[in-house]
């Protein structure tokens, strides 16, 4: 007899601002898919900057010899990458942490305030943790 792998997302249940429909099963199995393709695409990603930049470093360990604007090309190029890398890897932890928190029965719910995120929100952008009102109050610091 085969078996099947449990759904995880059966008989959950995700909050809803006021206003909003219920979410229904079928797009909560559509928001954990989401959030599933979110982490494998992020991670991908974090391997082929992570891959770029040891590249980059690999190049531009010697310098001796070359020309002042190709290093200062070198390092403009390698900073970049670093900068990209973080942001992948800030990105896929978020896609982590909301997976994980949809996982344990909290997603859609504010990690500030507790209040539900909202289902349009969420929808749009599958990691978020926060509020709109919350996350403006972060990006307001």
């Amino acid at each position: 007899m085969p078996t099947t792998t449990p759904d995880p997302s059966r008989d959950v249940t995700l909050p809803v601002r006021d206003g909003e429909d219920p979410w229904t099963a079928e797009e909560i199995a559509e928001q954990r898919t989401e959030l599933v393709e979110e982490v494998e695409r992020l991670e991908r990603k974090v391997e082929a900057t992570e891959a770029e930049l040891n590249s980059l470093l690999r190049e531009g360990a010697d310098g001796a010899g070359r020309d002042p604007a190709d290093v200062g090309s070198t390092n403009f190029e390698r900073d970049q990458e670093l900068s990209l890398a973080q942001n992948a890897r800030e990105m896929a932890e978020q896609a982590r942490l909301a997976l994980g928190l949809f996982d344990e029965g909290r997603y859609g719910f504010c990690e500030v305030c507790g209040e539900p995120i909202g289902k349009g929100r969420l929808q749009a952008f599958p990691r978020a943790t926060l509020c709109v009102r919350c996350k403006q109050r972060e990006e307001r610091r």
